[in-house]
C-alpha cells in the first residue's frame, strides 16, 4: 500500500517538467531584455564605447527578436515547435557565451543579435508546446504559471543584473544564461514530445526579408541620428530604405498566397487598435528605463544593484496588479483595463518629469509605481483581446503580429528616446558651459561617463561642471519622460476609440471548445 501512495506525487512532479522547461527558456529570454540596463555604465567604461554603441547593445536584441517573430513562427509550424525550441536554446546559449567573452562593443552587439535569433525561436514555440503538453484544467494552470513567470522576469531583470554586475562584473549577466539553458535543454529533450510540422505551403520569404529590412533600417536611422544628425546622408538613406522596404512588404503580402501577415486583418479596427497599443505600451513604459539607469549610476553614483532596486517598483506594481487582474477586471470589456492601464502608464511617466538638477533617486518612485499599475492592468488581457478579434485560423498570425509590435515598440522607443536624450543634453551643454569641447563632453555624459567629464576639468571648475552635469541630465530626462508619457496617454485614447468587445479567445471558451485551443498556430501569445 505504501508504493501506490507514493506514486502520485512523483507522477504529478513529472507532469510539470515540460512546463518548467518552457518557463526556464521564457524567463531567460525575457530577462535579457531588461537585465542589460543597469550594466550599461560599466560596459561603457570597460569597452570604451560611445552612446550609440550603448543604444545598440540594448536595442539589437529587441530589434532582431521583433523582426524574426512572425517568420520564425511560420517556420515552427512547418518544422515542429519542439525542434525550433531546442534550436533557440542552443543558439541563445552560444550567443550568451559570446556576449560574455566579447572584447569590444562591435562583437557584443553582434552577439546580442544572435541572442535575438535564439529568443525569437523560443518565444514563438512556447504556446504551442504548452498546448501540446497539457489538456483541460492542467492547460489553464500551465498558462497561468507561464504568464506569472513572464511577468516576473521584468521584476527580476534589473535586480539580477545589478546583483551580478556588483558582485562580479557585467559579463556575468550573460554567463548566468548557460546553466539555465543547459537545464532547459535537458528537460526538453527528455520530457517534451517531438511533433511533426503540420503547415504546408511555401514560406513567405519576400515578406520576411522586406519586413526585416524595414525594421532594421528604421531603427538604425533613428539611432544614428543622435550622433550624426538628421541631415546626415547615412540617416536619410537608412530612413528612405525603411520606407521602400515597407512598401515592398505590403506588395509582397498582397501577392503572397501564404502571407506572414494577412493585410485584411488591418480592416479590423479592434485588431489594429490592440496591435498599436502593444507597440506603444513597450515604448512608453520601458524604453525610458535605459536612460533612467544611466542617470542613477553615472550622475547619482548609485551601484548597479541600487539602480536595479530603484527601478523595481514599476515591475513589482505590475506583477501585483496582473496577478489579480482576473478578479478585478474579469467582467469588464477589454478596452477598459487596457485603455485605463495605458493612460496610467502615461500619467506615471509624466510624473517623472518632476526630476530636476537637484533631485535624488526618490523623485522617480511615484511615477514608477503609477506606470507599473498601468502595465499590470493593460498587459494580461491584451493578447487574449487581440486574438478574440480574429478568425480562429488567423490566431497564430495575430499573436505573432502583436508580439512583434511589442518588441518593435521597445526597439523604436530606445532609438527615438535615445536621440531625444542625446540632442537635449547636447543643447544644454552647449548653451550653459564654456568647455573647450562641449560636443565631446555631451557625448561622454550621454554615454554614462559623467565622472570622466568631471575628472577632465581643473579642480577649481569642478563645482560648476558638477552643476552642469546634473542640469544636463535633468533636461534630457525631462524631454524623454514627456515624450514617453504623452505616448502612453495617446495609446490609451487609441484603444478607447478603436477597440470593441469581442468573442472570448480560443483558450477562454467553455470546456467543450477546449480542443480547438490546441492548435499550434497560437504560437507566440505572450
Amino acid at each position: 500500500m505504501t508504493t501506490p501512495a507514493a506514486a502520485p506525487p512523483e507522477g504529478a512532479l513529472r507532469k510539470w517538467i515540460p512546463l518548467i522547461a518552457i518557463c526556464l527558456g521564457t524567463f531567460m529570454l525575457l530577462v535579457d531584455v531588461s537585465i542589460v540596463n543597469v550594466a550599461l555604465p560599466q560596459m561603457a567604461a570597460d569597452l570604451h564605447s560611445s552612446f550609440t554603441s550603448l543604444q545598440w547593445v540594448v536595442d539589437m536584441y529587441a530589434l532582431v527578436l521583433a523582426a524574426l517573430l512572425m517568420v520564425v513562427g511560420a517556420l515552427g509550424d512547418r518544422l515542429g515547435h519542439r525542434r525550433l525550441y531546442l534550436f533557440g536554446l542552443v543558439v541563445f546559449a552560444l550567443a550568451s557565451l559570446a556576449c560574455g567573452l566579447a572584447p569590444n562593443a562591435g562583437t557584443l552587439i553582434a552577439a546580442r543579435a544572435a541572442q535575438g535569433i535564439g529568443g525569437a525561436a523560443m518565444l514563438t514555440s512556447t504556446t504551442s508546446l504548452l498546448n501540446a503538453a497539457y489538456q483541460g484544467r492542467d492547460r489553464g494552470t500551465a498558462f497561468g504559471i507561464w504568464g506569472a513567470v513572464s511577468g516576473g522576469a521584468a521584476a527580476v531583470g534589473p535586480v539580477l543584473g545589478g546583483l551580478l554586475t556588483d558582485q562580479f562584473n557585467w559579463r556575468a549577466i550573460f554567463f548566468v544564461n548557460l546553466p539555465i539553458a543547459a537545464a532547459a535543454l535537458y528537460m526538453t529533450v527528455r520530457h517534451l514530445k517531438a511533433e511533426q510540422g503540420r503547415a504546408a505551403g511555401r514560406l513567405d520569404y519576400a515578406g520576411a526579408v522586406t519586413f526585416t529590412v524595414f525594421s532594421g533600417a528604421l531603427v538604425y536611422g533613428l539611432i544614428e541620428s543622435a550622433d550624426k544628425g538628421w541631415g546626415s546622408s547615412t540617416v536619410l538613406v537608412s530612413l528612405g530604405l525603411s520606407v521602400l522596404a515597407l512598401l515592398a512588404f505590403v506588395v509582397a503580402e498582397l501577392r503572397s498566397s501564404n502571407p506572414l501577415l494577412d493585410l485584411g486583418l488591418l480592416r479590423n479596427r479592434s485588431f489594429v487598435g490592440l496591435t498599436a497599443a502593444a507597440l506603444l505600451l513597450n515604448a512608453a513604459a520601458f524604453a525610458h528605463l535605459t536612460y533612467t539607469s544611466i542617470w542613477l549610476q553615472s550622475v547619482l553614483a548609485l551601484s548597479p544593484i541600487q539602480a536595479g532596486l530603484v527601478c523595481c517598483p514599476l515591475a513589482l506594481a505590475a506583477f501585483v496588479v496582473a496577478g489579480n487582474s482576473g478578479r478585478l477586471f474579469g467582467k469588464s470589456a477589454p478596452q477598459v483595463p487596457i485603455g485605463i492601464g495605458l493612460v496610467l502608464i502615461g500619467a506615471g511617466v509624466l510624473l517623472m518629469t518632476l526630476v530636476s538638477a537637484g533631485s535624488s533617486w526618490t523623485a522617480v518612485l511615484p511615477g514608477l509605481v503609477v506606470s507599473g499599475l498601468g502595465v499590470g492592468m493593460a498587459t494580461p488581457v491584451m493578447m487574449s483581446a487581440a486574438l478574440s478579434t480574429v478568425p480562429r485560423e488567423r490566431v497564430g498570425m495575430a499573436s505573432g503580429a502583436v508580439n512583434t509590435g511589442r518588441q518593435l515598440g521597445y526597439a523604436l522607443g530606445i532609438a527615438v528616446l535615445g536621440t531625444v536624450f542625446a540632442n537635449r543634453v547636447q543643447d544644454y551643454v552647449s548653451a550653459n558651459s564654456h568647455l573647450a569641447d562641449p560636443h565631446g563632453a555631451a557625448s561622454a555624459l550621454s554615454g554614462g561617463r559623467a565622472q570622466a567629464v568631471l575628472a577632465a576639468v581643473p579642480a577649481d571648475q569642478r563645482a560648476a561642471v558638477h552643476q552642469l552635469v546634473h542640469g544636463a541630465f535633468a533636461a534630457g530626462l525631462d524631454r524623454v519622460y514627456l515624450i514617453a508619457g504623452v505616448t502612453g496617454v495617446v495609446a490609451g485614447l487609441i484603444v478607447f476609440g478603436l477597440v470593441r468587445r469581442g468573442a472570448p479567445a480560443p483558450w477562454e471558451q467553455k470546456p467543450a471548445a477546449a480542443p480547438a485551443a490546441a492548435e499550434p498556430e497560437a504560437s507566440t501569445a505572450h
